[in-house]
């Protein structure tokens, strides 16, 4: 087998048989397969079984429950399902133009580089395939971005935000992989150095069906790229973050409307503690769920465990404010930043802890070696 194009897929159904059709003539004359990783929610398994039957090369379905990591996830399993080292990943609907195939595939064979990047932004690229302006924008400031925060191992990729690329998958430590998402070229990039080449292309208007960018799209990848750079602790901190900005500001808003600042400060405390459980079991300890007990008794113990520690905190804050005369606010403020390290602990060891007899997550054992990433990114 010469290469394994493997296209993760949700809800493209329209767009399957005339992608397997262009794939199909674009890579006449090598050895090839396509694999669909399938998400869907409608019947884009059953057509692809359909376009299988009759097609000119093997056309392979994963379809997936459970859909762990997103589009990211599913092109790790494809990975893995691989017959060919050579793995070409593209999306389903169109966009990026099969046709481009055999010019990344010729470009990979020269054997010098490890990843071959089809670029927007590189030579003759366009992005015109983008609906308006707006995300023209919001592409090429993701792009800006993620480039400053891994100026080095990006610095000969113009596009690491495509999802159009080729990986000699012998070159990637798989089991280091942590998908959380869409954007899974910059996973792979951001985890080590590559010998990396580009090629251009026009990103091409949507065949068929709707685009799938939203703004929770939007908030994925910025966890994704937090994570990357500064580790799982480093997301803790963010939530942490904005939930020591809310409270000061209900302790605020409270406190200027008359309300005894120690009980502006518990209703504060009990706002956000049940604010941030929502947001890390979304962002930050995603990955270890499904390991763990039961989100009802996660809560519990998350719960009870901040409550405590807003029983201890809460009396040192009113010291400091009574004895040492500061300010409520940021009396607040410091004994927030102080109980972080206490609860990141505690989340990572306790709330999150797999139930007996289950396997530890690879997560679990970053964490527990004090957020290896975090004390190691790799790169200024």
């Amino acid at each position: 087998m010469d290469v394994s194009i493997i296209v993760p897929t949700y809800n493209e159904a329209p767009n399957v048989a005339e992608l397997v059709r262009r794939v199909s003539a674009a890579v006449q004359g090598r050895e090839a397969e396509i694999i669909f990783v399938d998400d869907s929610t409608d019947d884009t398994p059953d057509v692809v079984r359909a376009v299988a039957a009759s097609a000119s090369l093997p056309v392979r379905l994963i379809h997936r429950d459970e859909k762990v990591g997103g589009l990211g996830g599913a092109v790790v399993e494809g990975f893995r399902a691989a017959q060919s080292d050579t793995c070409l990943v593209m999306d389903g609907d169109l966009q990026h133009p099969p046709e481009k195939i055999p010019e990344l595939l010729d470009r990979a064979a020269r054997g010098d580089v490890d990843v071959v990047v089809a670029s927007r932004y590189a030579g003759g690229g366009t992005s015109t395939g983008l609906a308006d302006r707006t995300r023209v924008l919001v592409s090429k400031a993701s792009t800006a971005v993620t480039k400053a925060m891994f100026p080095v191992k990006l610095r000969d990729v113009t596009d690491p935000m495509t999802g159009f690329f080729v990986v000699d998958r012998r070159a990637i430590e798989l089991e280091t992989l942590r998908p959380r998402g869409f954007k899974i070229l910059l996973e792979i990039l951001a985890r080590k150095s590559f010998r990396i080449a580009e090629v251009d292309f026009d990103f091409a208007d949507r065949h068929a069906g709707e685009s799938k960018a939203s703004f929770l799209q939007g908030l994925h990848f910025i966890t994704q790229l937090a994570a990357l750079r500064f580790g799982k602790m480093s997301l803790f901190a963010v939530v942490g973050g904005l939930g020591a900005v809310v409270n000061l500001l209900i302790v605020w808003a409270l406190t200027s409307m008359g309300v005894n600042y120690v009980i502006a400060a518990v209703i504060g405390a009990e706002v956000t503690i049940i604010g941030n459980f929502l947001l890390i079991e979304r962002f930050v300890f995603h990955d270890m769920r499904h390991a763990a007990s039961s989100v009802w008794w996660r809560f519990a113990k998350s719960f009870g465990f901040n409550n405590a520690e807003a029983l201890i905190r809460i009396p040192i804050m009113a010291l400091m404010v009574e004895t040492w005369h500061i300010s409520s606010v940021i009396a607040t403020g410091i004994t927030l930043v102080v109980a972080f390290f206490v609860r990141f602990v505690f989340h990572s060891l306790v709330v999150y802890a797999p139930k007996k007899g289950a396997k530890p997550s690879a997560a679990r054992a970053v964490l527990e070696e004090i957020d290896e990433q975090a004390m190691q990114p790799g790169e200024i």
